[in-house]
């Protein structure tokens, strides 16, 4: 009986040991918020696991404000690092924050730090079996006065898909989706995807709100959509999808 038991919880540790977990490297786009039931923000991976069966975990690190500098430098690269083994994925998206000229712990240059952070997070990840897939940051809604909708990446989305193609690692641009997004939305419709309260509409924002970076619940899911198709195209993660 007793080594039936031993039998038994030898299988149940190795089973666990075994399970597939989906880390997420960047930043607000994607992070988990605080007080998710009262908090009409939504990162685009806290909402992705509703698309997913339970065979694999999503272990949600990015956090807002962070660029690819600060998620080394506060040791949130390594806490995934350490912990990733094979046949785990990554999801690695940033730039917002490394475009923050005004901020030294923050900014990097897209063709220099900004690249090799990149590189690092790619070849770190592959050197423990893991899987990394790379996106380029979501867009902002930036319509001008025709309607037009204007970039506010700079060179940081073009840096990752140069990355993505000299190392050949599964890319997802999610720049140009998301703009095509905003685009059949349309100018006014987009706020929708967004943060767009006015006082007293919204009790977390009591004084209003009007935010065209961030996401509400409806745009993280369409961002989640995007991804889900895009991922069942590149044959990633196909078992694991609703």
């Amino acid at each position: 009986m007793k080594y039936s038991f031993f039998i038994l919880l030898f299988f149940a540790v190795n089973a666990s040991a075994q399970e597939i977990k989906l880390y997420g490297a960047g930043d607000s786009t994607m992070a988990n918020k605080v007080k998710p039931n009262e908090n009409p923000e939504h990162g685009w991976l806290q909402v992705f696991p509703a698309f997913l069966n339970n065979k694999i975990k999503v272990v949600n690190k990015a956090v807002n404000g962070r660029s690819t500098k600060s998620f080394i430098d506060q040791g949130r690269w390594d806490s995934i690092c350490k912990v990733l083994k094979p046949h785990d994925y990554v999801f690695i998206q940033f730039g917002h924050n490394d475009a923050k000229v005004e901020d030294s712990t923050r900014y990097t240059n897209p063709h220099t730090a900004y690249r090799h952070n990149l590189i690092r997070f790619i070849t770190e990840a592959r050197e423990k079996g893991a899987i990394p897939i790379l996106f380029s940051s979501i867009a902002r809604r930036n319509f001008n006065e025709k309607g037009v909708l204007i970039s506010t990446h700079g060179e940081y989305p073009q840096e990752a898909r140069l990355v993505a193609q000299e190392y050949q690692v599964p890319f997802i641009d999610l720049e140009y989706y998301s703009e095509e997004l905003e685009k059949a939305y349309g100018p006014e419709k987009s706020k929708e995807l967004h943060l767009h309260y006015k006082p007293g509409e919204v009790a977390y924002y009591p004084e209003g709100k009007s935010d065209d970076t961030h996401l509400s619940e409806k745009g993280a899911i369409e961002i989640s959509k995007i991804v889900i198709r895009e991922l069942k195209k590149l044959k990633l993660l196909v078992e694991y999808i609703k």
